[in-house]
């Protein structure tokens, strides 16, 4: 039974698991967008959205303890950036995970994690014009009886 077992240990120990997550984590806020497995992706959708949360608040404090969690000076510098200003206005929901197939080698599903605002696709203020492609339509002939 899974009872009370809130997080998925990846099948590895503590200090592997932290430092991998590390990782992933200042590679997302450095990239915006990385490829990995879905299992790492969800772990790490719940280990930075709170990192995000708290670069909200700007303070040597808020810096020192994401410091802590990072341990890279260029993605906590990244992070309190002017560039992820639209974040801090999100309420919450900074990532999005989105399956993209299975791992030749394994089979292992592998999936994207990027953040929300920074998706080109998605948050383009242009309007798309989206061409009908439909069937030409049959003239019907209509015959007139004189009568």
């Amino acid at each position: 039974m899974n009872h009370r077992r809130k997080n998925n240990p990846l099948g590895r120990k503590y200090g592997h698991r932290k430092s991998i997550l590390s990782n992933l984590a200042s590679s997302l806020i450095k990239k915006k967008r990385i490829f990995t497995t879905l299992a790492k992706a969800k772990v790490l959708k719940k280990y930075i959205e709170p990192i995000i949360t708290k670069s909200k608040i700007n303070t040597t404090h808020s810096r020192r303890n994401i410091f802590s969690y990072l341990r890279d000076k260029i993605a906590v510098s990244e992070l309190f950036n002017n560039i992820f200003e639209k974040v801090r206005i999100r309420p919450g929901g900074y990532t999005r995970i989105i399956k993209t197939g299975f791992r030749f080698g394994d089979q292992a599903p592998l999936s994207f994690i990027e953040l929300v605002d920074f998706n080109e696709i998605y948050t383009s203020k242009k309007t798309i014009k989206f061409i009908r492609r439909s069937r030409k339509k049959k003239s019907t002939k209509k015959t007139m009886n004189n009568e």
